[in-house]
């Protein structure tokens, strides 16, 4: 008899057949309060689906925007009810990577599914129909699949009972922007006619949940919402110019699995590039869009197996992600948004254990995010940087959510905050009035953080343009100012209160 088998209590199921479906299906013993309403919500709408509109309790409960935290279980919100309801569930996904590791996932659970994609030959096309009407009970799609109209009328005839949206809020993240089908989700909705329709999302602000609303449902959703806190996930913010030198150090210091996450494609590759010369062995691998199919299979499943390994990767790698055991996670470049960055920052700790999130930030994003009112979706990130206060109050403020007691963020936890490269190279300049040229402070600092980083690591991993960068945003921001008349071109600290009251 097997472990799971001594567990198992016919009794106990007789009368729950959502608990039995979880547990025969998936090895899930226990489900939590907000799957059980979610699943509650989606089979009473579905016993009720010949109700008049004008019942709106009934209606809107088959008509969900359900926003629960990264790790919290969604994914079981719509397969048990797929398990029990008499028709196939649509699932829509954001990126084919995400399609694919969920259909791995369902068939380990046994929970038979066909999957549909672009450039798919007649011969696979017409084998999936042959499964749903064979009984498979999840079909799965993207955005732009579904804006094929001889596929809307081929699943019109196959009795579609719930349509869900994963990661929901790209509705309105991607839907005016690169990614137009997003938009005609509300025709397809409406065209397939399925009676329920759920949309889940682990992120999202006022603004963005009406929109959601607005495009899929009409306006006219039940939302079904969680506490938005991980209180497992501790944030700190590491103020630095040579962004690259400080996740070096993070890197050496905080727990692994680690995910390191980079603007760009190439700043991908070059981190885990300076990360395998820092460590002296192929600890780092990168992870990006521009990636062949068999290349992004073999880095997941070498970061998924890893204990000790750290992923540089582009937003690309971040949703639906499912290694459960990362210890740290690390943002180069800052997210344009609350969300987004809640989203990408709760890929840690989905075990359940305490993670890490360290957003490197610059006088370059200070400036930038200056430009947006503290109460829009971008200023909130400087808020979230800069705020004297509880970095996690911040974020939760930015999605109107509730009050959170932190002790889980590096002001509360009263870590002290150090700007080590712009405190170096200012206090080189305050010492030095008028002495040092750019040119020459670059040397003098490219000298001094070697030295330091030589009896850290036994190299010399700075580099005159790490320099240049920090001396530069010194400039930009005029914490120093080059000089005219005598001392031309030589430097100084820059007069913030004189500033300031010109500005004034």
């Amino acid at each position: 008899m097997s472990d799971s088998d001594k567990f198992y209590d016919e009794s106990v199921y007789e009368n729950d057949v959502v608990a039995k479906a979880a547990f025969e299906s998936f090895g899930i013993r226990y489900l939590y309060p907000w799957q059980r309403m979610v699943i509650a919500n989606i089979l009473e709408a579905f016993e009720f689906k010949d109700c008049e509109e004008d019942d709106f309790d009934s209606f809107c409960k088959g008509r969900q925007i359900v926003l629960l935290p990264t790790g919290a279980g969604k994914s079981l919100c719509f397969q048990i009810p797929a398990l029990l309801l008499d028709g196939p569930t649509l699932v829509i996904y954001p990126l084919l990577a995400l399609m694919a590791d969920q259909q791995r996932r369902m068939q380990e659970g046994n929970l038979k599914s066909v999957m549909f994609r672009g450039g798919m030959s007649k011969e696979d096309y017409d084998l999936n129909f042959k499964k749903i009407r064979d009984g498979a009970k999840i079909i799965i799609a993207n955005p732009e699949v579904l804006q094929n109209p001889q596929l809307i009328e081929d699943l019109k005839s196959v009795g579609i009972v719930h349509i869900t949206i994963d990661e929901a809020h790209c509705v309105s993240e991607w839907g005016d922007s690169f990614r137009p089908a997003y938009l005609g989700l509300g025709d397809v909705i409406k065209e397939l006619g399925a009676p329920l329709i759920t949309a889940f999302t682990a992120t999202a602000s006022g603004g963005v949940l009406e929109r959601v609303s607005q495009i899929l449902f009409d306006g006219m959703a039940h939302v079904v919402r969680s506490e938005s806190d991980r209180a497992n996930i501790h944030y700190f913010v590491r103020r630095a110019g040579a962004k690259e030198k400080e996740a070096l150090f993070l890197a050496k210091t905080e727990l692994k699995p680690m995910i390191i996450f980079c603007g760009t494609r190439d700043k991908c590759e070059n981190m885990a590039q300076e990360l395998n010369v820092f460590f002296v062995k192929r600890i780092a691998k990168f992870y990006h869009a521009g990636l062949e199919k068999c290349e992004k299979d073999e880095v997941e499943k070498w970061f998924y197996d890893s204990k000790d390994g750290i992923l540089c990767a582009t937003c690309a790698y971040g949703m639906g992600v499912d290694k459960k055991d990362i210890k740290t996670v690390v943002h180069l470049e800052t997210p344009k948004t609350a969300e987004a960055y809640i989203q990408e920052a709760g890929r840690g700790g989905r075990d359940g254990s305490i993670a890490k999130a360290f957003l490197i930030w610059s006088l370059e994003d200070s400036m930038l995010f200056g430009e947006f009112s503290d109460d829009s979706r971008e200023g909130s990130m400087r808020l979230f940087a800069e705020t004297d206060d509880c970095r996690r109050q911040v974020l939760l403020d930015a999605l109107g959510g509730e009050k959170a007691y932190c002790e889980g963020c590096d002001l509360c936890l009263n870590v002290k905050q150090v700007d080590v490269d712009y405190e170096l190279v200012c206090s080189f300049v305050r010492k030095n009035r008028n002495y040092f040229s750019e040119d020459s402070l670059n040397e003098k600092i490219v000298q001094f953080m070697n030295e330091k980083s030589r009896a850290f690591s036994g190299l010399n991993i700075w580099t005159h343009l790490d320099s240049a960068k920090i001396i530069s945003q010194l400039v930009k921001s005029k914490k120093i100012i080059r000089q005219n008349y005598f001392w031309k071109n030589r430097l100084k600290i820059g007069d913030v209160r004189k500033k300031e009251n010109v500005d004034s």
